[in-house]
């Protein structure tokens, strides 16, 4: 029978154990800065920049659920945009800033895991809903007798639905995968979150399997993605090209060149960062590059689709003019 200090002696040491081996497993995210005054001056843009994207992204959505004008496929799958990128920007920027304004940049690998998942997905997410997006103003502008039909509030909402889960789909594959793998040395992360690229870099374990996986599940969900909006938009030019009425070619182009802008973007910074050889990565090139689509991005989105958008203008306009009156 155990006596009670040596039962005391052992819990002790079981938890000093789990302690230094929570503390062994959590990772080091190096970062974007130091505390410079060049780099506090960045850090102070990307947190504005950030609480621009916040707010941006959050009356979008908030105009398209109250304006009943915008209840439609387009607008709807608008504000699944919006919302992902909120929800994008959201998992890496709060991290960033508190790992810089504490002075502590460990991450737990829970945590580490949970931004994986919810980056992965989100992005994935936001490759087929750019395409689906593609998909409604090619039937709108090439066939809109049948757009009723063709693009139902059913079929928008199982676009959007979709788009969701193969994301998730993804990002649950990948956060099992990594988190897998054995981890070892200085644990630093290269990086400003947990991207599973800088991740693999540190680990103890023969990864290589794993990235070509990687390698061609992006060739998949990229260039699957990027050849409906290609063949989408090619049909949409053609048609624009052939329309009578100067005003009717400047609105589709209009409306589909704020599209495109959108998807030039994300797609040429997702591919730079995804399907390149690991042997020609570089940490400083691929943590700009990141910051470019996970933060300039999401802020730029809303100003792209509203100020080039005059019913959002126009619903913009009417809710702000009701809390006018209202006060």
């Amino acid at each position: 029978m155990i006596d009670r200090p040596t039962l005391y002696i052992e819990v002790n040491m079981i938890m000093i154990q789990w302690n230094n081996w929570t503390r062994n497993s959590d990772f080091i995210l190096l970062g974007l800065f130091d505390h410079s005054p060049l780099h506090t001056f960045f850090f102070s843009l990307i947190l504005g920049i950030f609480f621009m994207a916040f707010i941006g992204n959050s009356i979008m959505v908030i105009l398209i659920y109250l304006d009943a004008h915008l209840h439609t496929p387009m607008y709807i799958l608008l504000s699944q945009l919006s919302l992902m990128d909120l929800m994008l920007i959201c998992t890496t920027v709060p991290q960033m800033a508190f790992n810089f304004l504490s002075g502590n940049k460990s991450i737990s690998m829970s945590g580490c895991g949970i931004q994986i998942f919810f980056y992965v997905s989100l992005l994935g997410a936001e490759c087929f809903l750019l395409a689906a997006m593609s998909y409604d103003r090619y039937v709108a502008i090439c066939h809109p007798l049948r757009y009723p039909i063709l693009m139902s509030h059913k079929i928008c909402g199982l676009m959007a639905a979709c788009s969701w889960i193969l994301g998730s789909l993804d990002g649950i594959i990948e956060v099992a995968a990594a988190l897998s793998f054995s981890y070892c040395g200085a644990r630093e992360i290269p990086h400003f979150f947990c991207d599973v690229p800088a991740l693999l870099t540190l680990s103890c374990s023969n990864t290589l399997i794993f990235e070509k996986i990687i390698f061609f599940c992006c060739i998949i969900m990229l260039t699957l993605p990027v050849a409906i909006i290609i063949a989408s938009y090619t049909r949409v030019i053609l048609a624009v090209l052939h329309m009578g009425s100067a005003e009717s070619r400047h609105k589709a182009f209009a409306t589909c060149s704020s599209h495109l802008m959108v998807v030039g973007m994300y797609y040429g910074a997702a591919m730079f960062i995804y399907m390149r050889p690991s042997s020609g990565r570089s940490p400083t090139q691929d943590k700009i590059v990141s910051a470019f689509y996970t933060i300039l991005t999401p802020m730029l989105n809303p100003l792209i689709y509203s100020l080039r958008n005059k019913e959002v203008s126009r619903a913009f306009m009417k809710v702000f003019s009701i809390d006018k009156a209202a006060t």
